[in-house]
């Protein structure tokens, strides 16, 4: 029978070296410029756009596009938010119409020739 090896250091130290693995890109991260961001936004906007398909084209990951469509969302939000208020008459400027016991409301930029339907079919209900 084996007798158990015993230790009689209780401390054991490693020594750890961190080095660049083979093949990872050396220096610093890529940079997009806004411009090429811009461009990859619209593109993946697209309908029928494959994401995956079009960051494997630009070289960078799926992940990352949608990062920047996020991103891009949330500063249109922002520039939304901050926008001065129109008020709401001049937004949506209505026109009221009463015909035979109907009242017909429809925005003022409506036009003539679907303005004449419109009229026509409530003439005839």
């Amino acid at each position: 029978m084996s007798t158990p090896m015993r230790r009689t250091d209780t401390n054991q130290f490693i020594e750890v070296r961190a080095e660049r693995l083979e093949g990872a890109p050396v220096g610093e991260r890529r940079r997009w410029s806004e411009d090429f961001k811009d461009r990859a936004i619209t593109a993946s906007l697209e309908p029928g756009t494959n994401i995956s398909a079009l960051a494997r084209s630009l070289d960078i990951t799926p992940s990352q596009l949608f990062g920047w469509r996020r991103a891009a969302s949330l500063r249109a939000e922002k520039i939304e938010r901050q926008s001065p208020a129109e008020p709401r008459a001049a937004k949506t400027r209505r026109v009221e119409i009463e015909l035979g016991g109907a009242v017909v409301r429809v925005n003022a930029d409506i036009s003539e020739a679907d303005l004449r339907r419109l009229l026509r079919a409530v003439r005839e209900a």
